[in-house]
């Protein structure tokens, strides 16, 4: 028995050997899609209080499943819904029924590969025209007449601005009165299709940039960000709020006042990444997370933050898509108060009803949720949570 058991210590030994040398070797020697630098997270806030996790977004309902590829975005002209879907198409849901009006790019769709050319339409708003300016991810900013579908260029991706590519046009919060566009352009280096990349590497070349209607030109307001995702304007418009995805957290550019052309934080170490940020009725702002950093818990992002080598590594060996599936489908929404600290949340931990949330847009006493993954919209009565 002992003979046996040393024979097979061996044989087991062995054969690891065998396999583990080899497979170290072609690691090393393989090349690496990303050189991540590491990023210094503070801990996770703790999830008490009105961070309490709950079920509340497990309240809402579907709607249009299995009609919708990946709302992003949605805003509203009375009680007509707006939307850019990863099909790249812009829809209208009127008394419950879908209509494209509009098209950015061309087809394939449906790839990871065909991305570039059929567009993703991401960020879209209602200027003071009831016209929609929309934030294509690889074509640029464009405003499209919802009632002729006709679409127009304003800013293209073809075009450098101060000397840098726009390679990933996210999210975009328009002026009362049109004249001013701030949008976000998330990377030089990495597109949409790579976000994933973006994240994990860490790259700081994201931007905020301003776009004036009358004059046509594009400047640029704010360097050296971390993945800027969704912007929004402040009720009175004197700045602008940044979410910067992979810092967690929310930076304030002044646009007007004393202040303009300074910036600060305005909510930092948050319990998950930011995507999308949208007024609310309070006078407040909702925010939408498709990941949380749980604490107490254990958070995948904040592990890998300080580790490069462990992120060089997964992605010799796994594709994005793999990597996600690893990342937990919990999804949360927070309503911050005006100066930044967190009124109310709500919170899907397995992200049953609402996977991958993105963005939620209030109107009339509901709360529309999209998401940039799932093929439906999802709605949360208000008055019920």
């Amino acid at each position: 028995s002992a003979y046996s058991s040393k024979v097979f210590r061996v044989t087991f030994l062995t054969l690891a050997a065998s396999l583990t040398v080899p497979l170290l070797g072609v690691t090393v020697l393989l090349d690496s899609p990303i050189d991540p630098q590491p990023i210094s997270l503070k801990e996770p806030p703790l999830l008490t209080g009105v961070l309490e996790p709950n079920i509340k977004l497990r309240k809402a309902e579907r709607l249009w499943e299995n009609q919708l590829v990946g709302p992003e975005s949605i805003v509203n002209i009375g009680d007509v819904l707006f939307t850019g879907t990863a099909d790249g198409k812009i829809i209208k849901i009127e008394d419950g029924e879908i209509q494209t009006i509009a098209r950015i790019g061309h087809g394939p769709c449906g790839t990871r590969e065909d991305e570039p050319m059929c567009g993703r339409p991401l960020g879209i708003r209602v200027g003071p025209n009831n016209t929609l300016f929309v934030a294509d991810a690889y074509y640029g900013l464009y405003e499209v007449n919802p009632g002729t579908g006709e679409t127009k260029m304003l800013v293209s991706t073809k075009t450098p601005v101060e000397g840098q590519q726009l390679s990933f046009v996210n999210d975009l919060t328009v002026t009362r009165d049109g004249r001013k566009i701030y949008f976000t352009d998330s990377s030089s280096k990495w597109q949409r299709r790579d976000y994933l990349f973006l994240i994990m590497e860490g790259t700081d070349d994201g931007r905020l940039l301003e776009y004036d209607t009358v004059t046509k030109e594009v400047k640029v307001l704010m360097v050296g960000l971390r993945f800027p995702n969704g912007v929004q304007l402040s009720p009175a418009e004197d700045f602008v709020l940044v979410q910067e995805t992979t810092m967690a957290r929310i930076r304030r550019y002044y646009v007007s006042g004393l202040m303009k052309g300074g910036a600060d934080m305005f909510v930092e170490n948050m319990p998950g990444l930011p995507d999308n940020i949208r007024l609310s009725s309070s006078g407040g702002y909702w925010v939408a997370m498709a990941v949380v950093r749980p604490n107490p818990g254990f958070s995948l992002l904040d592990f890998l933050s300080e580790k490069p080598w462990i992120k060089r590594m997964i992605f010799k060996l796994l594709s994005q898509e793999t990597v996600t599936k690893f990342v937990p489908k919990y999804s949360l929404v927070v309503e911050l108060t005006e100066t930044g600290s967190y009124r109310r949340s709500f919170h899907d931990p397995s992200g049953v009803m609402a996977p991958y949330v993105s963005e939620a847009h209030e109107h009339d006493g509901y709360l529309y949720l999209g998401s940039f993954r799932s093929p439906f919209i999802c709605r949360l009565n208000l008055q019920h949570v």
